[in-house]
């Protein structure tokens, strides 16, 4: 049993004691949230959770447009590619056709032949290539002294507007009809087949043959040739113009006009020259009629004064 002075201590100690636990759980709960990272503080119910300014993508998806959009709103039509398959690039690897890239380029007929290739609904094109040597056997000079034209019409005559292969050169039909036009006199090539992969041209002017492939693809084929395939209108002298319906109708009018003027001139002046035999012989009856008057008048005369 406490006594009464005890008393007051025991309740001092037992404060003490509260006190002490009190504290001591309010700095453990307080230390715990600042460790903590997923402790968040309590919301009241007026507060509602922030909303997001931003969105993150879905992994994979893209946030850069297909097709740019220019500054006007209108979309950027996309560059128009480059031919994929480049005819001088290919020859250049072959490295025996020098002088029939050196024509491609000049004439400019390059540029027309890729973009051939890739125009869509093409058939292809087959090129018939003379290697370096087949250039040089031509004569002396005979290149620089072909107009431009002309030499733009000699490398058309080596192509054709469909892709041929080695084996369907027996189902064309002569005169093959090139690049160059249909000319079937002056701008004639005759294919010929034999033993499946021989071929055989002629163009009225030069007989040559096919001597391998450097390059096929089901869209384009080269062939190697060994003589420049020189059409009749490029070795024969050019063709006259023939003059126009009305202009030769007025040249013959006119000349016939000519003719006629000159035979009425002739006339006119053979007529001033002597009289026509009907006209002397009159002149000359008239004379003899009035000398036979005058001797019958004298006789007549005389008569008549003997009687008197």
């Amino acid at each position: 049993m406490k006594t009464k002075q005890q008393q007051p201590l025991f309740f001092f100690s037992a404060t003490f004691l509260l006190l002490s636990s009190i504290a001591l759980t309010t700095t453990t709960t307080t230390t715990l949230a600042q460790i903590s990272p997923t402790q968040s503080p309590p919301l009241s119910p007026q507060t509602s959770p922030p909303t997001p300014t931003t969105t993150v993508p879905a992994p994979g998806f893209s946030t850069v447009p297909l097709v740019p959009v220019s500054p006007r709103g209108a979309p950027i039509a996309a560059a128009p590619r480059a031919p994929t398959i480049d005819i001088v690039q290919i020859l250049k690897k072959a490295k025996r056709f020098s002088v029939l890239i050196r024509l491609l380029k000049t004439t400019q007929l390059i540029n027309q032949l890729n973009s051939q290739l890739v125009t869509s609904g093409s058939g292809g094109l087959t090129l018939f290539a003379p290697e370096d040597s087949a250039f040089s056997k031509l004569k002396p000079g005979f290149l620089n002294s072909l107009s431009d034209r002309k030499k733009v019409e000699l490398l058309q005559f080596h192509t054709l507007s469909s892709f041929i292969s080695i084996s369907n050169f027996d189902t064309l039909t002569n005169p093959v009809q090139t690049q160059a036009g249909d000319d079937p006199q002056r701008l004639q090539l005759n294919v010929t087949t034999s033993g499946g992969s021989q071929v055989s041209m002629t163009t009225g002017a030069v007989n040559a043959s096919v001597t391998g492939t450097v390059y096929t693809d089901g869209k384009l084929a080269i062939y190697q040739v060994d003589k420049v395939l020189l059409p009749l209108d490029v070795v024969l002298p050019a063709k006259a113009p023939a003059p126009a319906p009305g202009k030769a109708k007025a040249e013959k009018t006119k000349a016939s006009s000519s003719s006629s003027s000159s035979s009425s001139d002739d006339g006119s002046d053979a007529g001033e020259g002597k009289a026509s035999p009907t006209e002397g012989s009159s002149s000359g009856y008239g004379e003899s009629k009035g000398m036979w008057m005058s001797y019958v008048l004298v006789l007549l005369v005389g008569v008549t004064t003997i009687i008197s």
